[in-house]
């Protein structure tokens, strides 16, 4: 799949999920997706000092702060603070259904598209590594396993795959699954 194609499908397609985000405080993830000959997508590993989520992999995001505009400024101001990505060199194609974290947040995916030559910077506090996965390998559904647990009397699906050494698994990989539905023709 090339860059045009995800982006018209992206833009063209309506969302398909059928469970609404429950959590009431609102946080934001930015699905980063950087324009390169072959599109890859950034994502990080979160520091192992970290009192919550510590060692995921994860998107840059976080809680909404009252001085964000939307949730779309929270992504932004977030993926700033965390890996350095200026705002202004985001292209915002849109968002996704917000899905529920574990830790009482409904999380609103922003996609946006960064040019090539973007430079990251990880904060050392936040984020212990960042790396690309190939856009075509994110949004494979075929690259991801579904498991049924049990959580507070509810039982939920939940997805993991690997890329290299990385476990990708919790909201973000049911974002990035939900992503690659909402892609297909």
């Amino acid at each position: 799949m090339t860059l045009a194609d995800f982006i018209t499908r992206f833009q063209l397609q309506l969302p398909r999920y059928s469970e609404p985000a429950r959590n009431v405080r609102q946080a934001a993830v930015l699905v980063p997706i950087i324009c390169r000959p072959t599109p890859t997508m950034l994502l990080t590993r979160r520091s192992a000092a970290l009192r919550k989520h510590a060692g995921q992999v994860a998107f840059p995001g976080g809680s909404a702060d009252r001085e964000d505009e939307n949730l779309i400024a929270t992504a932004l101001r977030e993926a700033w603070e965390e890996v350095s990505i200026p705002p202004r060199s985001v292209h915002i194609l849109g968002q996704l259904p917000p899905v529920d974290s574990s830790s009482g947040f409904q999380v609103t995916p922003v996609v946006g598209l960064l040019p090539a030559d973007t430079c990251f910077n990880a904060s050392l506090d936040e984020v212990e590594e960042m790396f690309e996965m190939p856009l075509n390998q994110a949004l494979s559904l075929a690259s991801y396993t579904p498991l049924q647990i049990l959580r507070r009397t509810r039982q939920l699906q939940v997805y993991f795959s690997w890329y290299r050494s990385h476990m990708v698994w919790g909201m973000t990989a049911q974002i990035l699954y939900r992503l690659g539905q909402h892609i297909q023709p």
